[in-house]
């Protein structure tokens, strides 16, 4: 779990004191500061966590240090302290771009509800600039999005056996990534050759041999000069084949062949050449249970099987699914030129909620949609520039009912774990579900 971080301003010290303790309690790492030119100096690019400081302070006052902070990075959040009847002043920190205000005196738990849901929406924003970034640069290596467990087996999979030279066999079902996977194989493995794809379920039976080992000229009656197959065209590099349990069983055989003795010749040949290359194969099949029908061969499977990674589906990461939308929906907006859409709690709530039966490659092409406009979207904005976009308190709003809700389905609805897990006592938990209207249906009030 990412370290949680907060910088602290409040020039009287019992009070600095008292707030640090409380956020130190909380989880959170503090550092803090007497005045907005110290807090200034210390602050660290992309800073990670959230801002907390008093409006009153020696020098700068705390709204000042809010508009330089936005000037510098308009999406850390920042949350005011204010005192007691400065609503004037609360209004104009919002206008400012705070992400809340706190009025004194205020209860720790207060506090803490607003600065959770700050490192929350901060770790997001961080996440999708990654994501952008590393999409940018690399636009043909697409990013293992997701924070699930399930995810983290894959990626704790991909470092281990990554740069090894081992074949690998990846399981999942169509639309969970195994391409992406392979990729990122390919790259943990610091092979310089390139990474060539064949999906074996594409391609007719009677040009099946010649596009994977090759053939001299003459070899049959259209081969009017040699051809370069995948395997030895991927030398020094990794060979993903998709679908393998598509490949007919005589080119089983003959591929097992090649893995054993990695030489293989070209179809009109008798000279073996070797080859050097890492062949990455892919199904959506259970392999074993087709051997045993006669289907796939059983050798075949041990041999490109020694390690085997089974991918997720994506209702089995749903937690995963706000941020993989985030970054699918900042790609369709830049291919097509158009604004990134905003969603609300109950939208994203209802999204993580289907199954998905096209998994990740589904849920960007909704993406493409969302972003294309074509989607029927109650009660939600089309564009995040639109008019009548939401204001920040119903946003932050929004955010919380959001996090409530994957609180609940996480934990089946039962109120006190969920409460246990945002780190705010059950009757508090109780009063923001009758506040977001969430206090209905069994699931939600059962102990």
């Amino acid at each position: 779990m990412s370290v949680l971080e907060a910088i602290l301003v409040e020039d009287e010290q019992s009070v600095r004191l008292a707030t640090m303790q409380t956020l130190e309690l909380g989880g959170f790492r503090v550092r803090d500061f007497a005045d907005a030119e110290q807090a200034l100096s210390a602050m660290p690019p992309d800073f990670p966590g959230v801002v907390i400081t008093d409006v009153r302070l020696p020098g700068r006052s705390g709204l000042d240090l809010l508009r330089q902070l936005a000037s510098i990075d308009a999406d850390l959040p920042v949350i005011i302290i204010t005192g007691h009847g400065d609503v004037e002043m609360a209004v104009e920190a919002m206008r400012a771009g705070a992400y809340d205000f706190v009025e004194k005196p205020f209860a720790a738990e207060r506090l803490m509800d607003s600065v959770r849901r700050a490192q929350e929406k901060r770790r997001l924003v961080l996440e999708n600039r990654r994501l952008k970034a590393a999409w940018t640069a690399h636009p043909d290596m697409p990013g293992l999005i997701g924070e699930s467990p399930a995810i983290e087996k894959v990626r704790m999979l991909i470092r281990s056996i990554g740069p090894t030279t081992v074949d690998v066999l990846i399981n999942g079902q169509t639309g969970t990534g195994k391409e992406v996977v392979a990729r990122q194989l390919h790259a943990a493995s610091g092979r310089k050759g390139p990474f060539v794809a064949l999906n074996c379920g594409a391609l007719p039976e009677t040009v099946f041999e010649s596009e994977i080992f090759g053939h001299e000229a003459g070899a049959f009656t259209s081969a009017q000069k040699r051809r370069i197959g995948k395997l030895e065209y991927a030398n020094g590099g990794t060979v993903f084949l998709d679908e393998i349990e598509t490949m007919p069983l005589p080119l089983q055989v003959k591929l097992l062949r090649v893995l054993q003795e990695r030489k293989l010749e070209r179809l009109g040949a008798n000279v073996p050449i070797d080859i050097d290359c890492r062949v990455i194969a892919a199904s959506k099949a259970d392999l074993l249970a087709l051997s045993a029908e006669g289907r796939f061969r059983e050798d075949l499977y041990y041999r490109i099987g020694v390690v085997s990674i089974d991918l997720p589906r994506l209702a089995e990461r749903r937690e995963d699914i706000p941020l993989l939308l985030a970054h699918f929906l900042e790609g369709a907006a830049l291919r097509f030129q158009r604004p990134v859409p905003v969603w609300n709690a109950a939208e994203i709530a209802q999204w993580q909620t289907r199954e998905w039966p096209g998994n990740v490659r589904e849920l960007r092409n909704f993406a493409d949609r969302l972003v294309l406009g074509v989607i029927e979207r109650d009660g939600i904005m089309p564009h995040a520039n639109d008019a009548g976009t939401l204001t920040l308190p119903q946003q932050i709003d929004a955010y919380e009912r959001l996090l409530i809700t994957q609180a609940l389905t996480a934990h089946e609805g039962n109120v006190a774990i969920a409460a246990a897990h945002l780190g705010i006592p059950k009757k508090t938990l109780y009063d923001k579900l009758k506040k977001h209207n969430l206090g209905l249906g069994r699931a939600v009030d059962r102990e």
